[in-house]
């Protein structure tokens, strides 16, 4: 009797019904032990050996885990092999971790041939090999970004008479996106067809954002009518997907066409990132008067801007000079927008600190702080910073005081209390020092490498024992 007829009737024997093990009766590691026993005492294939395992165990992740670092690392081919197996056992499904774990565990990244070495034990072995079978490799393909694999595996379905569905052939298709291979990607979609599946958004999606990261964006806005042709009607993502990828390619008669269809079309209308994404396009090539059109325009179809939009046109505004314009930006994206003067600010100060006009951010910075607009964690990030960079520490520090009388210190860089520490004990600022020091211990903030010694060394000349002790933890030797 051949052996896949062998290998058929252990699997039906396997399936009839047994009392499963438990963790009551057996521990974890007993199970993996006798999982691991019976891949050790293969009788014509590994599936074969699983399938006689008496009171057939319930399987779980930890368990599988186990196995496979049993396998680990002299036995990869067998521990993809178990893998495999124990992905659709009942009961049990492989998690998106454990597709992560078996790729680590069994080097599927460094050695991608072990998922074509399988296919092919299975075929010299003559095992019945199923559709769920290469669904799991088709899943380790996807985990480990293995494109030529995932295509190899899809081929080599045939040669079992096994018919890939359109989720697998979705695996291939993203994974040749994603390697730039869009030509294959297409042959694929058009295979689809052939063989009577419908390619459905998933697969219009990866097409769509293979094509616009190519540069053939235009292509892909003529995807969208073949979807909809195919009764396949394209959502606010695979839209705003394509819009973008006008935008990035330049195609802005076309981004614009596609824009005034979703405001028109009503099922899915534009957002923010949408408009924002038309806006970002004309302001890099500084096209001022075609970015505040799109705004007013968003505006006017209901759509407000957040804080990317402001941003994007404050930031663009300031690297060509246009600092004035940019300045009077911010009151129509208060006004009109209902954006905070906080935001607002915040990103003209990040914005002139990047074209080296650290005068006028401080300025604006210091205004923020006497009136009622609160600067942001990353403007006030990067203010501390150039400051302690010009060597001026004391003002840095004055301004982190400010910042933390208004509240405004949750997420600060670690580095920056460090560096100012220092900076103030090397000065001899030291009321200045403790006071800080008390600051970083209220928040939990450690000092930081190479900063650490030399401050810690000040403070205790100069009387601060007992705050370093607290700042560092210790309690003996000092």
């Amino acid at each position: 009797m051949p052996h896949f007829v062998k290998f058929r009737s252990f699997s039906l024997l396997g399936t009839l019904k047994t009392l499963p093990f438990s963790t009551h009766q057996m521990g974890m590691a007993s199970i993996a032990d006798t999982l691991y026993n019976h891949l050790q005492t293969t009788n014509g294939s590994v599936e074969n050996s699983l399938s006689k395992v008496n009171n057939k165990p319930k399987l779980d992740s930890k368990c599988v885990i186990q196995v496979l670092n049993k396998c680990h690392p002299k036995q990869p081919h067998l521990g993809l092999r178990f893998f495999i197996w124990a992905g659709f056992q009942s009961g049990y499904r492989h998690s998106a971790f454990m597709y992560r774990k078996a790729c680590n565990l069994l080097g599927v990244c460094e050695n991608p041939e072990i998922i074509c070495d399988v296919i092919e034990s299975y075929e010299a072995e003559e095992c019945l090999v199923t559709v769920n079978m290469f669904r799991e490799l088709m899943k380790l393909c996807k985990e480990a970004q293995l494109a030529d694999q995932a295509l190899w595996v899809l081929r080599k379905m045939d040669s079992f008479n096994l018919r890939a569905d359109t989720v697998m052939y979705n695996v291939v298709i993203r994974l040749c996106c994603k390697k730039s291979d869009v030509e294959m990607a297409q042959k694929l979609m058009r295979e689809m067809s052939l063989r009577g599946l419908c390619p459905d958004l998933i697969t219009y999606m990866a097409m769509v954002e293979g094509l616009c990261d190519v540069g053939r964006a235009e292509d892909a806005y003529s995807l969208l009518k073949v979807m909809r042709v195919h009764g396949c009607e394209p959502n606010l993502v695979v839209l705003s997907a394509v819009l973008d990828g006008l935008c990035r390619c330049g195609s802005m008669e076309r981004a614009l066409e596609l824009l005034d269809g979703m405001e028109k079309g009503g099922k899915f209308s534009p957002n923010v990132v949408s408009y924002t994404s038309v806006i970002q396009s004309f302001c890099k090539r500084g096209q001022w008067i075609e970015a505040s059109e799109i705004l007013d325009r968003m505006r006017a179809f209901g759509c407000h801007a957040n804080h990317v939009t402001v941003f994007t046109m404050i930031e663009s505004l300031c690297a060509d000079g246009c600092v004035e314009e940019a300045y009077r930006l911010v009151d129509k994206f208060v006004m009109e927008h209902g954006v905070s003067y906080g935001d607002c600010y915040s990103s003209l100060v990040i914005s002139l600190i990047r074209i080296k006009e650290l005068e006028k951010a401080e300025k604006l910075f210091r205004e923020m702080l006497a009136g009622d607009a609160k600067p942001d964690t990353l403007a006030s990030s990067l203010l501390l910073k150039e400051l302690c960079m010009k060597d001026r520490v004391l003002d840095g520090f004055c301004l982190l005081d400010a910042l933390e009388n208004m509240g405004c210190l949750s997420s600060i860089d670690s580095d920056i209390y460090s560096i100012l520490l220092v900076g103030l004990c090397q000065r001899s600022h030291l009321v200045e020092a403790t006071k800080l020091a008390k600051i970083m211990l209220k928040k939990s903030v450690q000092l930081r490498p190479p900063y650490q010694d030399s401050a810690l060394d000040i403070l205790i000349q100069n009387g601060g024992k007992d705050l370093v002790k607290q700042l560092t933890g210790m309690h003996e030797g000092l």
